[in-house]
């Protein structure tokens, strides 16, 4: 089975809208948070899964596909595109205007997350939000690690709440 690095392959996807986050470094830091996977897998909480964390739903020509049936590199990445693309729309729509102020470090750090949790679990961190709000980015990181998903993606979250708090 055909295998790439994800460094280089950034320059195949679109850009939605201009942003000063470096979506190059976004993409670097999913493919080691998320790995990349030429077949479909269960993620860590049993779903169907394949290439960069991309969760697959029933619009998906993979859905109903077993476990282990390989995806191309072509799907893999029209995947990726459509979910860093949709990650990025819902943190600009769930943080308003005030996402693209924000430092680019910060943007990236939320669109992680975005990318791991979706608009729904991200906008229940209340004081997560009301910290970001008050650029206030350490205590944002406090409150990013009193949560289940810190518990749940412990190393990807301390790696993320630490780049936050570094702000």
């Amino acid at each position: 089975m055909k295998r790439k690095m994800c460094g280089g392959l950034y320059g195949r996807l679109t850009k939605p809208r201009k942003s000063k986050m470096n979506k190059q470094r976004v993409f670097d830091q999913l493919c080691i948070d998320e790995g990349v996977k030429y077949e479909i897998y269960k993620d860590h909480l049993g779903y169907p899964t394949f290439g960069v964390g991309h969760l697959i739903v029933k619009d998906d020509p993979e859905y109903g596909c077993e476990v282990g049936t390989t995806v191309s590199e072509e799907r893999v990445w029209e995947a990726f595109e459509a979910d860093l693309n949709t990650a990025h729309k819902e943190c600009v729509a769930l943080y308003l205007a005030k996402f693209d102020i924000w430092p680019e470090e910060v943007q990236e750090v939320l669109v992680n997350m975005m990318f791991n949790m979706g608009r729904t679990r991200l906008a229940k961190f209340k004081n997560f939000r009301a910290a970001l709000d008050a650029n206030d980015w350490a205590r944002a990181a406090v409150e990013g690690r009193d949560s289940l998903w810190y518990k749940q993606v412990t190393n990807r979250a301390e790696r993320l709440m630490t780049r936050l708090e570094n702000v």
